[in-house]
């Protein structure tokens, strides 16, 4: 059947988008020779841009694209995954399709359908359901059954022969607790999102390690000195007033939006950063040296983890074997302004002494 104006797609609409004729561009969509190769892609790219579904029998062309499903583009450093994972993919000449997932809108379930639909040739998911520990794995398993290269990035699901791009979230928290405990603190804390997660629930085990390894804190000290809260900024400042309520004087946080949201609390509250309270962050997103005061942070290893999810996608899709593990990545402690030895405490005024005068903190900034 010839494609025509009646299944949907406007041939003047799609001619203006490709910067062709649209005699060209019914000889493309009805798959007739003497057409070049760039004119003919040219054609194609312009029917995705513009929403239209390609006919059946030129869906098999579509191999260079290939699905990117991430989390909402708040916090930056999904934004720096999507970036690198796109330049990579682009390089190797492949199209990437982005979609984020937000809560109340598509879901993950529902952009993979749209993606198959599409003829992708592989997909990517950075902290997906993959990542819920609480989430059916089985939507992963029929992806693989149906031979799609997909790779994972910041969680794993046992059993899914798939590979797995993480970075070492219990040793974040052990850079992060070692570095507070050298600098003299005892009472450090740790805020993190829903423990249904699992990069959640490794930074849980690394911190727990730590602070019994080197502090020789108990389980009934650590319960208190855990607070869990919804991911961001909110969240950060509601677990970090809990915490502060508490009496810690450096906090471990699960992201660098959290870190700023106990900051934030912490201010609301007069206390200074890091003259009260030390604060560290984790993921080490772009812009975040130059908050105020810079924030220390365990560094996520981005550029590395995304090439080499973009490249294992590539490798898969070639079909070239690739281990279907995990790869750990090393994180990376990168200390700034918001973090330092734990305020001494004030000694107590001797008999008959007069009462010093209350202290004024005037906000100066050291410049150095």
């Amino acid at each position: 059947m010839r494609y025509s104006l009646a299944m949907g797609a406007r041939l003047s609409d799609i001619a203006a988008q490709a910067e062709v004729s649209e005699a060209t561009v019914s000889r493309v969509l009805n798959d007739r020779p003497g057409v070049a190769a760039e004119t003919r892609q040219a054609v194609l790219t312009a029917l995705d841009v513009l929403g239209y579904e390609r006919p059946e029998r030129l869906r098999k062309r579509s191999a260079g694209l290939v699905g990117l499903v991430v989390p909402e583009l708040d916090n930056p450093i999904f934004p720096a995954f999507a970036q690198i994972i796109e330049s990579v993919l682009a390089a190797h000449g492949y199209t990437p399709v982005l979609c984020t997932h937000v809560w109340g809108s598509i879901t993950e379930d529902e952009y993979v359908e749209m993606l198959l639909d599409r003829q992708v040739s592989g997909i990517v998911f950075v902290s997906g359901l993959h990542a819920d520990t609480t989430a059916d794995p089985e939507r992963y398993r029929k992806l693989v059954s149906r031979r799609l290269p997909i790779v994972l990035v910041n969680g794993f699901v046992e059993g899914i022969q798939a590979p797995f791009v993480s970075c070492d979230d219990r040793a974040a928290s052990e850079l992060a607790v070692s570095h507070l405990a050298a600098l003299g603190h005892r009472r450090i804390g740790l805020i993190s999102g829903p423990d249904r997660f699992l990069p959640v629930q490794r930074k849980l085990a690394g911190y727990r390690a730590t602070m019994t390894r080197l502090l020789g804190a108990v389980e009934s000290d650590l319960r208190t000195l855990v607070s869990l809260s919804l991911f961001g900024v909110e969240g950060g400042a509601a677990a970090g007033g809990r915490l502060i309520e508490r009496g810690v004087t450096g906090i471990v946080c699960g992201s660098d939006l959290m870190a700023l949201g106990a900051i934030r609390e912490a201010r609301a509250r007069g206390l200074r950063v890091p003259g009260d309270l030390s604060v560290g962050g984790y993921d080490d997103s772009p812009l975040i040296a130059f908050t105020d005061p810079p924030l220390t942070t365990v560094r996520q290893p981005v550029q590395a983890m995304a090439v080499a999810a973009a490249q294992a996608l590539i490798d898969e899709i070639n079909g070239q074997a690739t281990p279907h593990s995990e790869y750990l990545f090393r994180p990376e402690l990168v200390v700034r302004g918001s973090t330092a030895a734990p305020a001494a405490p004030a000694a107590a005024p001797a008999a008959g002494a007069p009462s010093p005068s209350p202290r004024v903190d005037l906000g100066l900034v050291p410049v150095s």
